[in-house]
């Protein structure tokens, strides 16, 4: 409960316990690319038109389908024409391609839009776009083919932004030993050319949406824990798939009822903190469940009466409740020691902790021990100095049980 609340309080959103705990176990973790390591907010950076077609007549073609469109680079592509003043024609007979793009009909024109694979699918030749496009994708650009009618009409490069924290969440979570991949439908050249920049070795490329779920289950096939983090709806399936879901709060609704953690902020750094806090929650749980243990295999000992032969100490009824306090007590205040977590500086302060956090640790628990022994000793003192020990009985200090016969009516 502690560490949940805590959780909530540096922005991060945990569905229940046991997220919270599987978050130390993960060793693999997979990345989306748009909205997750990029701002999800991409802008048209270059529109190259094929011969016989201008920039304008594209760009008109292209944002006149995409009205209307929730996917980021539709709208990067609609945005644009409106900075333009273009005024966009009627659409119709929209049709969404899943994972390739999307068509309608224009003017009385077929207008279709997407990344290669369905250009190519329909049988349309490329040429010197195909070229142009590969240049644009290793800048990190995202490569849109418009075709009209059947034939090429050009390209319209679309670029997001990084996330300025993106490089360094990648470089902590390497350095706590996670295999770090990207997911993206994106084509090869533009997904590696990301990867590229924020440290990313492993990529997989042109994963239709309905595919990324199945490349989480290869992963967790193959012995691996896998962490999932997006924040589009095309995410979901994979979410879900993963042992731990990681939502970008930033991301649809959809997404985040998938996931097992929600980022408010969508700071990718959060995932550091959120397995430093889970480490340190399970650490904590340990530790009650040592104390708590450790109290009961003191006692039943004594209350067996193993002290009993060399100091003639019997567990009085008075003490074994004050140890069943302190054992709470012992366990409630630890606990509690959760909120005063802090947000690690970097991955190594949470694969080694600083020295003083570990003498805090160890000098904590002495110190409840040692007021355990302490309370314990002055329990049995006060139990024999009230008559209450087993010594009193045996000294007579203490009135012997009454018999049959000093019982009225027997």
């Amino acid at each position: 409960m502690v560490g949940t609340g805590k959780a909530a309080e540096h922005g991060i959103l945990v569905r229940g316990g046991e997220a919270l705990e599987r978050a130390r176990k993960i060793n693999a973790i997979v990345l989306d690319k748009t909205g997750t390591l990029t701002r999800g907010k991409p802008t048209v950076t270059r529109i190259v038109p094929s011969s016989g077609w201008t920039e304008t007549d594209i760009l008109r073609a292209a944002a006149a389908v995409e009205v209307g469109s929730e996917h980021p680079l539709g709208e990067a592509i609609v945005s644009r024409a409106h900075e333009q003043g273009i005024a966009l024609p009627q659409a119709e007979k929209f049709r969404s391609i899943t994972g390739k793009g999307v068509e309608a009909e224009v003017e009385g024109r077929t207008v279709t839009l997407g990344n290669r694979a369905l250009i190519t699918g329909a049988g349309i030749n490329l040429g010197e776009t195909a070229i142009r496009a590969e240049e644009l994708a290793r800048t990190g650009a995202t490569p849109m083919f418009v075709a009209i009618d059947g034939e090429d009409a050009g390209l319209i490069a679309v670029a997001d932004t990084l996330r300025p924290e993106s490089r360094e969440a990648i470089d902590q979570l390497k350095a706590l030993g996670l295999e770090v991949g990207m997911l993206t439908g994106d084509n090869r050249a533009t997904a590696e050319a990301i990867a590229g920049e924020v440290g990313i070795e492993h990529v997989l490329a042109e994963v239709l949406p309905e595919q990324k779920s199945d490349k989480v289950k290869e992963l967790q096939d193959s012995k691996k824990i896998v962490a999932m983090v997006g924040d589009g709806i095309n995410d979901a399936p994979a979410l879900a798939q993963a042992d731990l879901g990681i939502a970008i709060g930033t991301g649809t609704d959809v997404t985040m009822a998938a996931s097992d953690i929600t980022l408010i902020g969508g700071d990718l750094r959060t995932i550091i903190t959120a397995i430093a806090l889970s480490r340190r929650t399970v650490g904590t749980i340990k530790q009650g469940l040592f104390w708590a243990f450790a109290y009961n295999v003191a006692l039943i000992p004594v209350a067996m009466g193993a002290l009993y032969p060399v100091f003639g100490v019997l567990l009085n009824p008075v003490l074994a409740a004050a140890a069943m306090a302190m054992s709470s007590v012992s366990v409630v205040t630890n606990a509690l020691r959760l909120r005063g977590f802090a947000k690690p500086d970097s991955a190594q302060e949470i694969l080694h902790p600083p020295l003083r956090t570990r003498i805090a640790d160890a000098g904590y628990l002495v110190a409840i021990g040692l007021l355990t022994l302490v309370i314990g000793a002055g329990a049995l003192w006060l139990s024999e100095e009230s008559g209450m020990g087993i010594k009193a009985h045996e000294t007579g200090q203490v009135p012997a049980e009454p018999s049959h016969k000093d019982v009225p009516g027997t």
